[in-house]
């Protein structure tokens, strides 16, 4: 019998790998996109696979579109990937982040306690929900207090728990992954990687000359969405409903990542870098690096892609985009 699974967010960075990965092992794959005013962008994410995946308009914050969705298609599975990503912008639109990125989660959840406690869930919970907390090791873990620093943290944060609430209040197969930061080429150009990267390649081209960036010296655990969408299979479709936190356990600064990708260009970021207050957060999350021993342990899982690596395909990319123009 085949499988069958919903992932909210498909047309995200991580939806578009996670569709691609269970379409590799014949799951019949339904994802949820929001509408939009420019539909050529829309799903450019999941163009490649679009044959072979079955798509639904909803917004998490319409319950009960979600409800008639699921029951229509009836998964055995459901990943909540669908949110309002961006955390500073966040800080701007506090109560949409809230209501698709905290009440969304909900949402599903009742929909599955109504219509069939079968159903399995995956929560996309975030790094951003242990805020300015951090053990003694200097590392973040699933027993490290959460204190997030950010509406987008503690909308994750709502989500998080009443994740854990449902599995046991209902008896049912909820499971959160704790991811922290990880990119791709098919990361939005407004994400810091992203846009340094690109921001790199058309400088290197005539394109533009000067990056402008807010706080250089955060640091950050960045790992490859196409590692963590297989974390997220191995959580999801383990014995036991769990909470995993997964991580690389390096940590950067982002000035760090700037000098990485200018030096590999040939140039030396010094030249370039300007910032500018409007891109600060009004809270800063300085010091993210995830502990991710259990689901090693428990799940076998550990990353693949290195972070030179990630950046490599990242620069492959914008460079390909921009060579021309």
């Amino acid at each position: 019998m085949t499988k069958k699974v919903l992932i909210t967010g498909i047309a995200g960075q991580d939806g578009s790998y996670l569709a691609e990965h269970l379409l590799a092992s014949n799951y019949e794959v339904h994802g949820l996109v929001r509408r939009n005013s420019v539909p050529e962008h829309q799903e450019s994410r999941i163009d490649s696979i679009s044959e072979n995946v079955q798509t639904h308009y909803a917004d998490l914050t319409d319950a009960n579109t979600l409800n008639r969705i699921i029951d229509s298609v009836q998964p055995q599975y459901i990943y909540n990937l669908a949110a309002q990503s961006h955390v500073r912008i966040s800080f701007e639109i506090p109560s949409f982040t809230g209501a698709v990125n905290g009440l969304g989660a909900l949402s599903v959840l009742e929909s599955i306690v109504r219509q069939s406690a079968d159903i399995r869930f995956y929560q996309a919970s975030s790094s951003e929900m242990f805020g300015d907390c951090v053990d003694d090791d200097g590392f973040q873990r699933e027993t490290t207090p959460m204190h997030p620093v950010s509406p987008y943290g503690c909308a994750k944060l709502y989500a998080y728990h009443i994740t854990r609430n449902y599995r046991k209040a209902y008896g049912i197969f909820a499971a959160n992954g704790i991811l922290f930061n990880h990119e791709s080429p098919r990361r939005g150009s407004n994400f810091v990687t992203s846009k340094v990267v690109k921001t790199a390649i058309q400088i290197k081209y005539g394109l533009a000359n000067k990056l402008v960036m807010g706080n250089l010296d955060s640091y950050r655990d960045w790992g490859h969405s196409r590692d963590y969408v297989r974390a997220m299979r191995l959580i999801l479709e383990s014995d036991n409903a769990d909470d995993y936190v997964v991580a690389t356990g390096e940590s950067r600064s982002v000035r760090e990542l700037v000098d990485l990708v200018f030096t590999k260009l040939g140039m030396n970021y010094k030249d370039y870098i300007v910032q500018d207050p409007r891109f600060l957060r009004p809270q800063e999350l300085p010091y993210l690096k995830g502990d991710a021993s259990k689901i090693k342990q428990k799940l076998n899982w550990k990353p693949e892609v290195t972070f030179e690596e990630l950046i490599d395909e990242m620069l492959e990319l914008w460079d390909s985009k921009l060579r021309f123009n």
